[in-house]
């Protein structure tokens, strides 16, 4: 039986009060495992102030994220991501989002973690939330290393609803499938995904997307 409804979310700033991106990059910082601390530090806060603003193009931000990943191999990764989960990720998991995610599984929905940040990142971050569906950009896995690249369609912006309706067919579905079909996000760069649900709900929007949603007169929920 289908679920009667759709219910996405997005990560950063809208199910957690962080960026999960930013602070893997600050927490290798802190445990020098990302090369040169202030230069990395640097281009790090200067990509967030741009994708905030809403003008980093997916390949600046997937040639500085996920070139950190080149440095290690796969179990060291795996041990700094279990510390980072420790460290940074557990202490930010909110019971009021756990709780709206909880209310739409209860419901039968049918609910996916949609982020731009990579699925390497978001994977165990997903599944602390109870996700069974989680898209992501997909890092590129070269003879069990990563490459530095990003493999497929990257789940930012307008591919959001490409990665989005890519999922749903898999499963022989389409937005079309549901009475009604929520996105949950902060961020103005999700506005064509917002746009293509029939609930869209800014939530903790940024200022910009703020404004966007009173315009547009769509929910606005303020979890944090």
């Amino acid at each position: 039986m289908t679920s009667k409804n759709l219910a996405l979310f997005d990560l950063d700033h809208t199910l957690l009060p962080i960026d999960s991106d930013h602070e893997w990059v600050e927490f290798l910082i802190r445990h020098q495992l990302a090369g040169d601390p202030h230069e990395v530090k640097r281009k790090n806060d200067e990509i967030y102030a741009k994708y905030a603003a809403g003008n980093l193009t997916i390949e600046e931000s997937a040639n500085f994220m996920l070139s950190f990943l080149t440095l290690h191999n796969q179990f060291d990764l795996a041990r700094y991501h279990e510390q980072y989960m420790h460290e940074v990720i557990r202490p930010n998991i909110k019971q009021q989002a756990l709780d709206l995610v909880n209310q739409h599984l209860e419901a039968g929905d049918l609910c996916c973690l949609v982020s731009a940040t990579n699925s390497w990142v978001i994977g165990p971050i997903g599944r602390a939330f109870a996700f069974e569906h989680i898209i992501g950009t997909v890092p590129e896995i070269k003879n069990g290393q990563f490459t530095g690249q990003f493999t497929g369609v990257a789940s930012y912006k307008e591919g959001k609803i490409t990665r989005t309706v890519t999922w749903l067919e898999s499963l022989g579905l389409n937005f079309d499938s549901f009475e009604k079909s929520y996105f949950y996000s902060d961020s103005i760069n999700d506005v064509p995904l917002l746009e293509h649900v029939t609930h869209p709900i800014a939530t903790n929007p940024q200022a910009s997307l703020r404004q966007y949603a009173q315009d547009k007169t769509w929910t606005i929920l303020d979890l944090f």
